[in-house]
């Protein structure tokens, strides 16, 4: 069974790891990447529905959900974006497909457009929702970004400060987190099965430290690996469709669709209203209908 309506887990070998996996629908392949600091629950409001028109693949990223985490290495590169794409290009090899359309959210849209320039040959149609590259993100930063941004220094800091701050009270690190980047600033958006599991995740040692890993990668070899990309001129190839959060971290960019027609041949895109970060579960429908002209199934 699944926390995700009609879905089934499994789980799959690759890349030298085990991934939690949640599979539902019928028809061409959508892997769908989650975020910080969720999992795969993130998409149990628009997963079901997806599902009418494609094979929908919703893994657990390495190190969150019920996925393994591995110990950090020193250079960060076991929670680098470009390793969790292979993690997800393994995962295609396990379940027999060639090319897949994929969308991420947060860090999985990191990893998704990290996999669109590393293995152009895997993905059809690349969907990202609420981010700007890493590399743009943090060349971007003024105070205000900073401030409402502050997690992305604070996770990256040497081991064991932040996962000692976060352990003394996990849940409430949590629950502000997540109220803290919607709308409302409540929890009202987040359905019980949902919180309860990025409660249960928060509260588990290993995969706080694989969080902070996480971010630590961030700071370093994928801010880097975006940078070289960036000054040889390399291009996402996939059709990239950019979805973003009139109240989210992207729109305190300037101009986040000016930013991913720099990175990609062909981008269409659009904001959604009455919602913050977490725009698929504040705004399901929003989202969905945001998706629609760019996924719409089939092979």
């Amino acid at each position: 069974m699944s926390g995700i309506a009609g879905f089934q887990q499994r789980f799959v070998e690759t890349n030298g790891i085990r991934l939690s996996v949640h599979e539902g629908g019928e028809g061409a392949p959508l892997i769908l990447l989650h975020g910080y600091p969720q999992n795969h629950m993130c998409w149990a409001r628009v997963a079901p529905e997806l599902a009418r028109r494609y094979r929908v693949i919703v893994p657990d990223l390495r190190g969150y959900g019920q996925s393994d985490a591995p110990a950090d290495d020193t250079d960060h590169r076991t929670y680098s974006k470009r390793e969790m794409a292979r993690d997800v290009a393994g995962l295609m090899d396990a379940l027999g497909m060639e090319r897949t359309d994929l969308i991420g959210h947060d860090r999985g849209a990191r990893v998704a457009y990290r996999m669109a320039l590393d293995m152009p040959e895997r993905i059809r149609r690349l969907g990202i929702i609420e981010i700007v590259p890493t590399a743009d993100f943090w060349d971007a930063w003024t105070a205000e970004l900073a401030l409402k941004a502050y997690h992305w220094t604070f996770l990256a800091q040497p081991a064991p400060l932040p996962e000692r701050m976060i352990g003394a009270d996990p849940v409430a690190y949590i629950d502000w987190t997540l109220a803290s980047w919607t709308a409302s600033r409540t929890l009202d958006a987040f359905a019980p099965a949902a919180l309860e599991a990025y409660r249960r995740q928060a509260s588990d040692p290993a995969r706080v430290a694989a969080m902070c890993a996480d971010y630590r990668a961030g700071a370093g070899i994928d801010r880097d690996l975006d940078r070289a990309d960036r000054d040889a001129g390399r291009r996402i190839e996939a059709p990239l469709h950019y979805v973003w959060a009139e109240g989210g971290f992207p729109a305190q960019t300037g101009d986040p669709l000016g930013i991913w027609r720099r990175w990609a041949r062909e981008v269409t895109g659009l904001p959604v209203s009455g919602c913050g970060h977490f725009a698929m579960e504040e705004a399901p429908e929003a989202v969905l209908a945001a998706l629609a002209p760019a996924f719409p199934g089939g092979g």
